[in-house]
């Protein structure tokens, strides 16, 4: 294609015959993909295509059936900038945490971006393209200068003649004075680094001012940058330098092999941390996380068996019988039921996909996404046992059973589900692994276990009047540890733990009665809820480096960045 940074959503007529876009595009993909077998000795499992971090979901669409169409699996899409990012820091970049970068890709058209790299990657604050400030354009203007005002030929074949023969001329004169030019169907033209200077600078203006635009829709100013670096084919012109430096007031930085930056960032993609810029392998979870299982597995069994043998029986002349039941603690049990098994669901998808690679499924999120839907079927299974166990021992119907051990856990169910679609989905593998990013709040899990049951013994106690003040005593321990576990459930930083804890955990203390149970019980299964949300939120805006694909990775040409690719 004449430019696969801009796609067709139409065929195209080449040479008076119509062809598909799809199909035009996926051609070269499978000469590629060919080559890549040949070299790698195998299929192809791992491929990563460049595209502009302007391109929206339309349009990466469209590239991921172009590799479909051309037989090759499911495509790693990398933002062009942020590959070059990650490459500045595989080769030595030394860049803090919370800097401004400009990446300038002067390719067959002008991309410009901001960026700012936070601690698991880059974020794209802004982009800006335009097709009349890349090379395509400074090759039609050198075309006219050098044909005398005719510019490119009306016949398919000489225009594209003259076309070589003009972008060919602007490469060389990046390093020689003058070259001679060929054109169809004209005597040879001499052409010298004078006349590309006069046609590039109206060209080059244009970058600049989108690099002024761009730095302002990220609002921030010059100052604010920490380095511009520039790539693609139209990086070595001589007066981009000094032109952005003069419009921009920055000083650019050439990347080594600008051509070559964005397809070499893509392929370290997966190999490199970009928050370090070290080789990262897929880890192992240690073998301390199996108290992730262990902690809220038996607190689940120690609440749930509290719960069974504090309830009090009631029979009203043989004839009205029911049961007191701290429904606020059966729904926790219930809760940290769920909980062990997402803890064991995690473990054992991250423990298979760092020891095995198993061809059915690629990415380790995909292994992690399994594991999580099998424990939260797992999980609801063993509420709902809890609750068939509970109604058959009282002999009481297991409607309001179900209720209070299906209903609290559903928020739960309903983030783990989300968390697994998004970890097959997506091809990136959190900082320190899946196991790491949804390890169970272990310190919230033990406070609140404690403190319900410290308030389920202040209810059913035998209250001695010796004993009334310190069983008081301890119901109000007990709601004050349930408002800190809560509080641990939500929030992580020590500081904001402190603020928070103080003012709930004396509501939960003051509150500590047998209505106010079920709502103390609810309130940590909703904490829990929002914990899963909190992680489902990073994964999505705040994705981490890809992840070590462990397989042969193929480079493939079709999703090139705007300098050209490989």
């Amino acid at each position: 294609m004449p430019s696969p940074r801009r796609p067709a959503d139409d065929d195209l007529t080449v040479e008076g015959t119509a062809v598909e876009a799809l199909e035009l595009a996926a051609a070269p993909l499978r000469r590629a993909a060919v080559e890549a077998q040949r070299v790698a000795g195998g299929p192809v499992r791992d491929v990563r295509m460049v595209v502009p971090a302007g391109w929206g979901p339309r349009r990466r669409t469209w590239m991921r059936q172009v590799a479909h169409r051309a037989g090759l699996p499911q495509p790693r899409l990398v933002e062009a900038p942020v590959a070059v990012a990650g490459r500045l820091l595989a080769t030595g970049l030394q860049l803090p945490v919370g800097a401004f970068i400009v990446v300038v890709d002067v390719g067959a058209a002008a991309e410009v971006t901001v960026l700012r790299r936070g601690p698991a990657g880059f974020e794209v604050l802004a982009t800006l393209d335009d097709p009349r400030a890349g090379g395509q354009a400074i090759d039609q203007a050198l075309a006219v200068a050098l044909t005398g005002g005719e510019g490119m030929p009306g016949d398919a074949a000489a225009r594209w003649v003259v076309a070589e023969s003009v972008r060919t001329a602007k490469e060389s004169l990046t390093a020689h004075p003058a070259v001679t030019v060929p054109l169809a169907g004209q005597a040879p033209v001499v052409a010298n680094s004078g006349m590309l200077d006069e046609v590039a600078r109206p060209v080059l203006e244009r970058v600049a001012q989108l690099i002024q635009k761009a730095i302002a829709a990220a609002e921030l100013t010059a100052a604010d940058i920490a380095g511009v670096y520039c790539v693609g084919g139209g990086a070595h012109l001589p007066q981009l330098g000094a032109l952005l430096v003069e419009h921009a007031g920055v000083s650019p930085t050439i990347v080594a092999g600008p051509r070559f930056a964005a397809a070499l960032g893509a392929a370290d993609a997966g190999a490199v941390d970009l928050s370090t810029g070290e080789r990262e392998e897929v880890p192992v979870p240690p073998v301390r996380r199996a108290v992730a299982i262990a902690v809220p597995g038996f607190a689940s069994l120690a609440l749930s068996w509290q719960c069974l043998l504090t309830a009090e029986r009631h029979n009203t002349l043989n004839v009205h019988y029911w049961v007191d039941l701290n429904w606020g603690e059966f729904a926790m049990a219930a809760v940290m039921a769920l909980m062990a098994c997402l803890a064991a669901g995690t473990v054992l998808g991250s423990l298979i996909a760092a020891r095995s690679a198993a061809p059915n499924t690629r990415t380790e999120g995909g292994k992690v996404s399994v594991g999580i839907l099998a424990a939260v079927s797992l999980g609801t299974a063993i509420a709902g046992l809890y609750a068939v166990v509970f109604s058959q021992y009282f002999g009481q119907p297991v409607g309001r059973f179900l209720s209070w051990a299906l209903w609290p856990i559903s928020p739960i169910a309903v983030m783990a589900v989300a968390m697994a679609v998004v970890a097959a989905r997506q091809w990136r593998v959190p900082h320190g692994g899946w196991s790491a990013l949804l390890a169970v709040p272990i310190g919230s899990v033990v406070t609140a276990a404690l403190g319900m049951g410290l308030v389920q013994y202040s209810l059913t106690a035998e209250r001695w009047p010796d004993m009334l003040l310190w069983i008081d005593i301890a119901g109000r321990l007990g709601g004050l540890l349930l408002g800190v576990g809560v509080v641990m459930a939500l929030v992580t930083p020590l500081v904001f733990r402190l603020i928070l804890a103080a003012p709930l955990a004396v509501i939960t203390a003051a509150i500590v009665n047998d209505q106010a149970a079920g709502i103390l019980g609810v309130t940590y299964a909703v904490a829990v809820a929002v914990w899963w949300a909190s992680r489902l939120w990073t994964r999505i805006i705040r994705p981490a480096p890809p992840a070590p694909a462990g397989q042969t990775s193929g480079m493939l040409p079709a999703g090139m960045p705007p300098g050209g690719g490989v």
